[in-house]
């Protein structure tokens, strides 16, 4: 889950930087096109890629890659608008999003103070929005969706991880991810420099990594259990935009953020002791 969150971070920053001159569309085609051969790769070394394609809930698949997609898009359009800081202090109420949905979907356990730390993160949330305190800022509206459209992504994860092998949910996330992106990316193409051409494989390469190590990471434990290593991200995309970017979270926004975080952590503390008490 670290490994998957620096990977991410990275590829945030340089997609960062890229998609002022490109379209959003037409970086999510080359990344899709890598993540594509990529996996198309672990499967032929595997089962082979037919037989790897195969998957006991198609419909499910379908969607929870569809899912990715849009989640995507909602969250390079963040980066356009907002520092980075800000985009993931938002997008990290995600694991908030894990937990509350891990109940009705997953059928795992979630408790009172879990829920509480549900409703201490959104207050966090609020914190760096701050509706009606300042001017409003619609585009923070869009890192809190891509949240709960990667939680829900996590959900759908994990229960295709229940039927389907690791390779399989990579090659759907990929064939369905190129054939969307391709409808929108290829139409508004614009020629790459050279540079712009290394940039952008390196983001499809890093989020070949990312995705990879998420992917293992849901499939050998629940979905609450890891989602405080997920935090880690922010800690990545603050260092990163002040380095590259130089931009400072205001108090604000780090006051919020730290919410947010000590209330996934707090959860996932809680989650610890009330396995402890079972066992």
């Amino acid at each position: 889950m670290v490994a998957s969150m620096l990977s991410f971070a990275c590829m945030d920053t340089i997609t960062k930087y890229i998609v002022h001159d490109y379209g959003v569309a037409q970086v999510l085609f080359v990344r899709s096109a890598v993540f594509t051969v990529f996996a198309a790769m672990l499967a032929c070394r595997g089962r082979g890629l037919w037989y790897t394609l195969r998957s006991a809930r198609p419909w499910l698949q379908a969607g929870r890659a569809a899912l990715a997609v849009v989640e995507s898009i909602t969250f390079v359009l963040a980066f356009r608008y907002l520092p980075l800081a800000d985009a993931h202090s938002v997008g990290s109420s995600s694991p908030l999003f894990v937990v509350a949905l891990s109940a009705p979907l997953l059928g795992e356990r979630v408790g009172r103070d879990r829920w509480l730390a549900v409703l201490a993160g959104f207050t966090g949330v609020l914190l760096i929005i701050r509706p009606g305190f300042t001017a409003p800022n619609w585009a923070l509206l869009l890192p809190l969706s891509g949240a709960a459209l990667w939680g829900l992504y996590q959900i759908l994860t994990r229960l295709c991880s229940r039927t389907d092998s690791n390779e399989t949910t990579l090659l759907w996330s990929a064939w369905v991810g190129l054939a969307l992106t391709s409808f929108v990316g290829l139409p508004t193409w614009t020629p790459p420099t050279p540079l712009a051409w290394v940039l952008l494989a390196t983001i499809a390469l890093l989020g070949c990594v990312g995705y990879l190590a998420l992917t293992w990471a849901l499939a050998a434990t629940e979905a609450a259990a890891i989602q405080p290593y997920s935090y880690t991200l922010l800690l990545w995309v603050t260092v990163l935009g002040m380095v590259v970017f130089g931009d400072v979270p205001d108090r604000w926004t780090i006051a919020g953020g730290s919410i947010v975080v000590a209330s996934g952590l707090y959860a996932w503390h809680r989650e610890r002791l009330m396995r402890a008490a079972a066992a």
